[in-house]
């Protein structure tokens, strides 16, 4: 059974940095604000997602396993803040192209 928990928490992890290294590039190769920030926030968002689903076979209680899990939604919650904001201030002119 841990050899099975082992494979799936280094598929999901795996998956997960994919999501991030992705999100990171669509950062770096966008042409404009807000289509960086649409890339970013997504797969970071899934990124994290997937890295919490591989870390909850580990985890050595269901607290820990809560812990996980309010981490991301913390992270979904304050991703969707940031863009929001990064996004008005982007609409109304104030950041840089």
């Amino acid at each position: 059974m841990s050899l099975a928990r082992d494979v799936m928490t280094i598929a999901a992890v795996s998956a997960g940095a994919f999501f991030f290294l992705a999100g990171t590039v669509g950062l770096l190769r966008f042409p404009d604000t807000l289509t960086r920030l649409h890339a970013l926030t997504k797969a970071d968002n899934l990124g994290l997602g997937l890295v919490v689903l591989g870390l909850l076979p580990q985890a050595a209680s269901l607290r820990d396993g809560l812990k996980l899990v309010g981490i991301w939604l913390l992270g979904l919650l304050a991703g969707a803040t940031v863009s929001q904001l990064i996004a008005r201030a982007a609409r109304q002119g104030q950041l840089n192209r």
